[in-house]
């Protein structure tokens, strides 16, 4: 059974589009290229035609893997949110307490996640540490690097 994953209007809309552009264009492109390769002869000693039909195949699984993942992708009414808690979608301001740094993150789903924009997975451990705390809450949360203790300063959608 595949896991359900939670999402924003955003990368919802993103992910559908990314389906769109393989099952279409990305098809079309592979098609043309096996066809290229057919075209060059022999095909029990033509590296290219091997190539592409491997390429095919990938590109066919990652289809797949995508489809299988908008099939099970829910979309997040914001506006149902619980805004005392860290929840997916949460903004959250958070302080490192040894050294005083302050740090503000999105929580949103893993294919959604990137660290520039402070947008980090829900299944990353700083995001398991904060999922649940509410405002003035502190949390050690086990990073690669040790642990580290944490404030939670706001919380916002």
């Amino acid at each position: 059974m595949t896991e359900v994953t939670y999402y924003t209007q955003e990368g919802l809309d993103k992910l559908k589009e990314e389906v769109h552009y393989l099952t279409t264009t990305g098809r079309q492109l592979i098609s043309k290229a096996i066809a290229e390769a057919r075209d060059k002869g022999d095909l029990s000693e033509n590296a290219e035609y091997d190539a592409a039909k491997e390429a095919q195949g990938l590109h066919e699984a990652k289809i797949s893997k995508l489809k299988s993942t908008l099939a099970s992708a829910r979309l997040i009414d914001e506006s149902k949110l619980d805004l005392t808690k860290v929840l997916a979608l949460s903004i959250v301001k958070i302080k490192n307490i040894k050294n005083g740094a302050t740090m503000t993150y999105q929580l949103v789903a893993e294919s959604e996640a990137d660290l520039k924009t402070g947008k980090i997975s829900v299944k990353s451990p700083i995001a398991q540490g904060l999922l649940g705390k509410s405002v003035g809450d502190k949390t050690e949360i086990e990073v690669p690097a040790g642990k580290i203790e944490f404030e939670i300063l706001e919380i916002t959608r």
